[in-house]
């Protein structure tokens, strides 16, 4: 008779949650959250532009993430191909909303003069 409280864990054993109908509940939980939180902060201003934006972008990067865990289940624990999907998925998040905050922040310069309403 062997005891499993003395086997050591392997990394197969500690993702047993993933899949479960508790995970998949956390994951919308939060993602449920994250999303009344974004909207919250756009419809009631309690902050300036500039911090609102960053909290907003903040929720979101935080939401892609909640996401990859719960949802898709990639984490840095992930077998090989999975830790490469994640990193790329990284990048991606970074390039695509460095890139939409890049635009917006520049849209009024590039926009033909006599369109910006004053």
């Amino acid at each position: 008779m062997h005891d499993d409280a003395a086997q050591p864990r392997t990394r197969r054993d500690s993702h047993l949650g993933h899949g479960s109908f508790a995970s998949f509940t956390t994951g919308f939980a939060l993602s449920a959250a994250l999303t009344l939180a974004a909207f919250g902060l756009v419809i009631y201003p309690l902050m300036s532009r500039a911090p609102t934006v960053a909290a907003v972008v903040g929720l979101a990067v935080a939401q892609i993430v909640v996401q990859m865990y719960y949802f898709l289940h990639l984490d840095r624990h992930s077998e090989r191909w999975n830790f490469v999907a994640l990193y790329f998925t990284l990048l991606i998040v970074v390039i695509l909303i460095g890139g939409s905050v890049w635009i917006m922040t520049h849209l009024a310069h590039n926009v033909m003069p006599g369109m910006i309403a004053e």
